[in-house]
């Protein structure tokens, strides 16, 4: 199809813009904002480096879920997405939201436990929530391409 084409190559240059300053913000932009804080704020010092750890960790995670985003228009372009090679990609993606919650929640729960003002846990205990949210849907998105691709050999084995 000329429309999954074009969408195809459309999202493939939004991916590599996004894979690209996300590379900025791992090397640069995180780095050198917790170095300002650490500077600025002398009695968060210590926070620095768990920080900027942390960050670029979840940095990476989007990352992984970009590079087999990247994998899977592959495998649709070629009229193999229903296949269990796709589901190794849809698995790596719910793994990286997975860990990136994880590591979330732990966050969250630092920084609920130090807070005075409850707005930031409130918007933290959102942001967990909406985190969930997205890999529980991918969840249910690999059981409807599981299914998908069971009923696709099947109608292969028929024919």
């Amino acid at each position: 199809m000329v429309t999954t084409h074009r969408a195809v190559a459309a999202l493939r240059v939004f991916l590599v813009l996004m894979f690209g300053v996300l590379v900025l913000f791992q090397v640069m932009s995180l780095p050198g904002q917790f170095r300002h804080m650490a500077q600025e704020s002398p009695d968060m010092a210590y926070l620095r480096w768990p920080l900027t750890a942390v960050t670029v960790f979840w940095v990476l995670c989007v990352q992984v879920v970009i590079v087999c985003i990247w994998k899977l228009l592959t495998l649709v372009e070629k009229d193999r997405i229903f296949s269990e090679a796709s589901l190794r990609w849809v698995d790596a993606i719910v793994w990286a939201i997975g860990a990136g919650w994880v590591v979330f929640v732990v966050v969250f729960l630092f920084v609920g436990f130090n807070a005075d003002d409850p707005g930031v846990p409130l918007e933290m205990s959102l942001m967990a929530i909406g985190i969930a949210v997205v890999g529980l849907l991918i969840v249910v998105m690999r059981a409807l391409l599981r299914q998908a691709t069971a009923l696709r050999s099947d109608m292969e084995s028929v024919i």
